[in-house]
């Protein structure tokens, strides 16, 4: 994770979950390893703790890169920056050709439409109808995705 201008106590990230206050969640060492195993990742663009003046989304990857990203949202040069931030930066990295393990909470259901072999596709920030009226909502921000088995 990466604050960039602003102090932990600053940075409404570094407060944690309102239930025990817990907000880094370490990759337990024995699944780093079998991923390392196969891998052998040679970067971190989101250690913990992060080193002095270091950036995971503006500074160069490595060559393999282990990326166990922040569940929340950081402010990063003044702005708010969540999951999609290092993704892009992970596409970008690849681009570049280098290999990225990428982790990051997903339902369930999606992994089993996945393995069931679901065409997905990206229908964009849909605006739905309200039942009462039929009148065109304003969008959730959001994009829709479609599984269609086949």
């Amino acid at each position: 994770m990466y604050i960039v201008k602003k102090k932990p106590q600053d940075n409404k990230f570094h407060v944690g979950n309102p239930v025990d206050g817990k907000h880094y969640w370490l990759t337990p060492p024995d699944l780093y390893k079998l991923l390392d195993d196969e891998f052998h990742f040679d970067h971190d663009p989101c250690p913990y703790p992060v080193p002095e003046g270091f950036d995971g989304l503006t500074d160069d990857w490595g060559k393999s890169n282990y990326c166990n990203i922040p569940f929340g949202a950081i402010i990063h040069e003044g702005k708010k920056k969540g999951a999609t931030a290092w993704v892009r930066k992970a596409i970008k990295e690849h681009e570049k050709g280098k290999k990225v393990v990428l982790l990051y909470p997903i339902d369930k259901w999606v992994l089993m439409m996945i393995k069931a072999g679901a065409e997905i596709r990206n229908l964009g920030d849909v605006r739905w109808l309200a039942t009462e009226d039929n009148s065109e909502g304003k969008g959730t921000g959001r994009h829709i995705a479609c599984f269609i088995l086949n």
